[in-house]
């Protein structure tokens, strides 16, 4: 099944595959284990928790980096912005990490 978007042009599926799947990692690895310690829901509805958190995400990687997706505009921007993108993207998952360890910390 060949991914396209909304002016119907064919997309690569794979960035919004690792951006969902890495979504997926880190919602399924801390959600449920951050929900049963800080509100003490049982299992089941920690998992629940962290699937309703994780299509938001999903939904948000398919309308970026498909359905908006401009294949003929990709060789247009420089080389230095891309890096520049990936690089505040590098900082924000980092900055996502560091807060996902603040509650671990005994104030």
């Amino acid at each position: 099944m060949r991914l396209r978007n909304r002016e119907g042009d064919p997309v690569d599926p794979v960035p919004f595959l690792v951006v969902a799947g890495m979504g997926f990692m880190i919602v399924f690895s801390a959600g449920p284990i951050y929900l049963m310690a800080l509100f003490g829901v049982d299992v089941a509805t920690a998992l629940a928790g962290s699937a309703a958190a994780f299509l938001p995400v999903a939904i948000v990687a398919y309308h970026q980096l498909v359905r908006s997706a401009r294949p003929d505009l990709r060789g247009e921007l420089p080389a230095s912005w891309r890096f520049r993108r990936l690089w505040y993207a590098a900082i924000a998952f980092g900055l996502l990490l560091v807060l996902l360890t603040l509650p671990l910390v005994d104030w």
